[in-house]
């Protein structure tokens, strides 16, 4: 006799995009709370000649986390295997070390402690790749940028913490 119960269907759109949305939404309001508080320190600092000027990162975050909400969804919208919860616990480990980074960097002014989050995030996110791959190739790729931009968010960190 089966003692397995059949596994639940994947959520539909709109629960599944709720289900999406608001994790990430909450990410990026934890993370914009831990922000302000160091802007004035953070304009005072040395940074790298290669950092863009602000308000790039605006509308940079504001795309990556479009491209997080449609990758939960698309993830959310899998049939329940290993895999997948696999992905997705890799995909919110990396929105809790995304809002982490922002505590670190900004709130506690601490570049040394910003750098350590940047990098655990950014090995989150190729593990993310790796494991959305195995399952969706679209998710994986879609999480392509979001690698590259942490490695160059990661790299002006680094300066940071060189040049002061």
């Amino acid at each position: 006799m089966n003692t397995m119960r059949n596994p639940a269907p994947p959520l539909s759109f709109w629960p599944r995009l709720a289900a999406a949305a608001l994790p990430v939404l909450a990410t990026w309001g934890a993370a914009s709370l831990g922000t302000p508080s160091g802007m004035a320190w953070y304009q005072a600092l040395d940074k790298p000649a290669f950092t863009p000027p602000g308000w790039v990162f605006g509308p940079a975050w504001t795309v990556l986390y479009a491209i997080m909400i449609y990758v939960a969804w698309r993830l959310l919208g899998l049939a329940p295997s290993r895999g997948r919860s696999r992905a997705l616990v890799i995909f919110y480990v990396q929105l809790v070390l995304n809002a982490g980074w922002s505590f670190a960097f900004f709130f506690a002014q601490s570049p040394i402690a910003g750098l350590v989050v940047i990098a655990a995030l950014t090995a989150c996110v190729l593990a993310a790749i790796v494991a959305f791959w195995k399952i969706d190739r679209v998710s994986g790729m879609l999480f392509i940028p979001y690698a590259l931009w942490l490695f160059f968010a990661g790299a002006i960190n680094l300066g940071v913490v060189i040049l002061n």
